[in-house]
C-alpha cells in the first residue's frame, strides 16, 4: 500500500467506514469480455468470507449493446440487489452519462482517464458530491504485449486492479481467484494478470483514496460454494436418475443442458465406463418435448428445459402428458414477456401458463425453487413426484436464479430411494386381480388416489399392453365418447391433484401473530426477507409464507385466514399467484391485496419496503 493511501486512511475518521455493506455496478457493453473480470471480482470476495451476490443485466446477445453487473457485499447476509448502487466503473462511453447521474451522493465512479483527455473528450456529468477515479486504461494495457484480438477483453482487467486496490482486495486473492474462472491454464492467467497488477500498483501510487468503502475479510463463506441455478438443476436432475434430455437452445434455459453435458460423466455404465445419460437437441421446443414424453412413456426419466415461448410449442404434448398420464419434466427458466418480449430479463410469468398449460380442463403440479439448493433439490425431486403422480412436472426457476452465481451450502445428497410409483412388474400383474378383487386397467383407480397403475413397454405379460391415447377414453383405455367415461377420468385426474398437494414439497412459514401476512414464491424471497427486517426495525411486524409449490397446500389457506391483511408479492404484472389462490379459494379474499412488480429486473427489498409501508399508512 503506497504512503499516499496510508496516510489518507489515517485521516478518515474510522467511524465513517462503511464495510462489506455496499453494492457496485460495471458498465460495459456486451461482448468486451468483462463477464469474466467481473467473476474474478466475485471469487475473490466470496474467497474473502464475505457474502457476495451478482445480478446481470445484459442485452439479447448483441454485440456492443450495453451490460451492467451489479455486485453486492453484505456483511448480514443479505444477497437481494438492491435500487441505488453506491460504486459506478462506467467503462461504456455510450451509458457514462446516465450511469454517472445514477450514483447517489457521496458515492463513487470509476472510469478511463482518457475519456477527458485528448482531442474527443466526453461531456460527462460534473458532479461535486461524487468522487471519481479516473485510470489510464489505454496506457496500461499498452505496455504489454497482448494479441490485438484480445485487447478489448483484458482492458477489463484494469478495473479489478483498481477496485483491488481502492477497497482492499488482496492481490494474491485476486490472482487465486483468477486462475480458478481459467481452471488453473497459466497462460490466460499471466495475460490478464500482469494488466491487473499494473492497474493495482498505478492505483497505489497515483490516486488518494477519499471514500468510505471497505472490503475487509470475514469468515462467513466458509464450506460453502458458487453456483448457479441451471448448474444445481443439472446436478439434481443427474442425482435423480436423468437418463434423457431432448432440448432446443432458449435464453435462459440453454445452460441447464450445457451443465448437463458438463456432470453427465457422473452417470456412468458401470461395465462400459460411458455416461448413461442421453441429450439431444431437436429442431424445435415441439419435437424436443415429444421426446421427452415418449421417452417417459418408455420408462426412461426424461426432461428438457425451455422458457416462456418454447412452453408455447410444448402445449399439445403436456396436455397429452396430462391426459395420458405420463411421467415427464420441464424446466421453465423464465424470463420476461408476453411474446419474445426482453429475453434476458427476469420474470415470474409463466405461473399460470405452466400450471395450466393444454386446451380444456388441465392442471400440472409446479415447482417453485426460491435457491441453487431448492434448484438442486427439484432437479431429483421433479422426477420422484412425475413418477408418483404419472404426470408432467413443471420446474418454474428464472433467469435470475437460473444464470446468476449464489452462494450455498453444499448440496445434500438425496436421503430417500428413487420413487418410480405404481409400475407393475409381470408378478404383480399376476396377483393384481387378486389382490384388488378387479382386473387391472390402465386408467383404474382401485386405491381412491387418482393414480392408477401403469406398465412399461416391454412387461412380459399377456395383460401388460394397452393402447396410451390422447383422445376420451375409459379406465380400461379403450376408445370412449361416452359422456359418462370422460366425466370419471376428469374426476380422477382431479383426485390426483388432490393426493399431489400431499406429495408436492409444502409451503416455509414464519409466523409469529402478527396481523400482517405476506406470501410470496421463488426468488423474491431474499428481497423480502431484508424488507421484513426493515420493517420490524419501524415496529411493523409481519408473518411471512413461501409458497413452493401448486397446487396449493391447505396451509396457504388457512395462513390468509389467520392474518387480518395479506399481501401477495411477486414479480409479474398481473399478480397470477393471487389469481392462482383465489381459483381454489371458497372464502372471502377482500382483505388480500396484490403487490406485483413486473419491471424485468429481480425484486428489490426497497420495492418490497416501499409498498408495504405506503399501504399500511392508508
Amino acid at each position: 500500500m503506497s504512503t499516499v493511501q496510508v496516510q489518507s486512511d489515517q485521516q478518515m475518521d474510522a467511524a465513517t467506514q462503511i464495510i462489506n455493506d455496499f453494492s457496485f455496478t460495471v458498465a460495459t457493453s456486451n461482448g468486451s469480455g468483462s463477464q469474466t473480470s467481473n467473476l474474478v471480482l466475485i471469487r475473490a470476495l466470496f474467497k474473502m468470507g464475505i457474502p457476495v451476490n451478482g445480478k446481470n443485466l445484459f442485452p439479447s446477445n448483441i454485440k456492443g449493446l450495453p451490460t451492467w453487473y451489479t455486485i453486492r457485499v453484505s456483511k448480514d447476509g443479505y444477497i437481494a440487489r438492491r435500487d441505488k448502487t453506491q460504486i459506478v466503473i462506467a467503462f461504456n462511453q455510450k451509458t457514462a452519462a446516465d450511469d454517472i447521474n445514477s450514483i447517489p451522493s457521496g458515492g463513487v465512479c470509476i472510469l478511463p482517464q482518457e475519456w477527458r483527455q485528448g482531442r474527443v473528450r466526453l461531456q460527462l456529468p460534473e458532479r461535486d458530491d461524487i468522487i471519481f477515479y479516473e485510470v489510464p486504461v489505454k496506457e496500461l494495457v499498452k505496455a504489454f504485449d497482448i494479441p490485438s484480438q484480445r485487447r478489448e477483453q483484458v482492458s477489463n482487467m484494469v478495473y479489478v486492479g483498481a477496485v483491488a486496490q481502492l477497497f482492499g482486495i488482496d492481490i494474491g486473492t485476486i490472482r487465486e481467484a483468477l486462475s480458478d474462472q481459467f481452471g488453473g491454464k497459466e497462460r490466460p492467467v499471466q495475460m490478464n494478470m500482469q494488466v491487473i497488477e499494473a492497474a493495482y500498483h498505478w492505483v497505489a501510487e497515483n490516486i488518494e483514496k477519499r471514500d468510505p468503502y471497505r472490503f475487509a475479510p470475514l469468515n462467513m463463506t466458509e464450506r460453502k460454494i458458487l453456483i448457479t441455478g441451471n448448474e444445481a438443476a443439472a446436478l439434481g436432475a443427474i442425482f435423480g436418475g436423468m437418463t434423457v434430455t431432448a432440448w432446443y437452445p432458449i435464453t435462459p434455459s440453454t445452460s441447464v443442458v450445457d451443465s448437463i453435458l458438463k456432470y453427465r460423466y457422473l452417470r456412468k455404465d458401470p461395465e462400459t465406463g460411458k455416461s448413461t445419460v442421453a441429450v439431444v437437441q431437436a429442431e424445435d421446443e415441439l419435437a424436443a418435448i415429444g421426446m421427452v414424453v415418449g421417452a417417459g412413456w418408455a420408462g426412461a426419466r426424461a426432461m428438457t428445459a425451455t422458457s416462456g415461448p418454447g412452453i408455447s410449442l410444448m402445449a399439445e404434448f403436456a396436455g397429452l402428458a396430462y391426459f395420458a398420464e405420463i411421467p415427464s419434466v420441464i424446466w421453465d427458466v423464465t424470463r420476461m414477456g408476453p411474446s419474445t418480449g426482453l429475453p434476458t430479463r427476469t420474470s415470474q410469468g409463466d405461473l399460470l401458463f405452466a400450471h395450466t398449460l393444454g386446451h380444456g380442463d388441465t392442471q400440472h403440479p409446479v415447482l417453485l425453487p426460491a435457491s441453487v439448493e431448492e434448484a438442486f433439490e427439484f432437479g431429483w425431486r421433479a422426477f420422484d413426484l412425475a413418477d408418483e403422480l404419472q404426470t408432467l412436472v413443471f420446474v418454474l426457476s428464472d433467469l435470475d436464479l437460473g444464470m446468476n452465481l449464489w452462494m450455498s451450502k453444499p448440496f445434500t445428497y438425496p436421503d430417500e430411494p428413487i420413487k418410480r410409483g405404481k409400475v407393475l412388474s409381470a408378478e404383480d400383474l399376476e396377483a393384481f386381480e387378486e389382490r384388488f378383487g378387479v382386473t387391472w386397467g390402465r386408467h383404474r383407480d382401485v386405491d381412491g388416489d387418482g393414480v392408477a397403475y401403469r406398465t412399461l413397454p416391454g412387461t412380459d405379460h399377456p395383460k401388460a399392453a394397452y393402447f396410451t391415447r390422447g383422445t376420451g377414453h375409459n379406465e380400461m383405455a379403450v376408445y370412449s365418447e361416452r359422456p359418462e367415461d370422460w366425466v370419471q377420468n376428469l374426476d380422477r385426474l382431479h383426485r390426483k391433484m388432490q393426493t399431489a398437494k400431499k406429495l408436492m414439497p409444502k409451503p416455509i412459514k414464519d409466523a409469529n401473530g402478527a396481523k400482517i401476512g405476506l406470501i410470496s414464491f421463488g426468488t423474491n424471497d431474499a428481497a423480502i426477507c431484508e424488507a421484513r427486517d426493515w420493517l420490524a426495525a419501524e415496529g411493523i411486524a409481519t408473518d411471512y409464507m413461501r409458497v413452493r409449490s401448486l397446487p396449493l397446500h391447505d396451509e396457504v389457506h388457512e395462513f390468509m385466514q389467520a392474518h387480518e391483511r395479506v399481501y401477495v408479492i411477486e414479480n409479474n404484472f398481473d399478480g397470477q399467484l393471487l389469481q392462482v389462490i383465489r381459483m381454489y379459494s371458497d372464502y372471502s379474499t377482500e382483505h388480500v391485496q396484490s403487490l406485483a412488480l413486473g419491471d424485468s429486473l429481480p425484486m428489490t427489498p426497497d420495492w418490497v419496503y416501499a409498498q408495504i409501508t405506503e399501504q399500511e399508512r392508508k
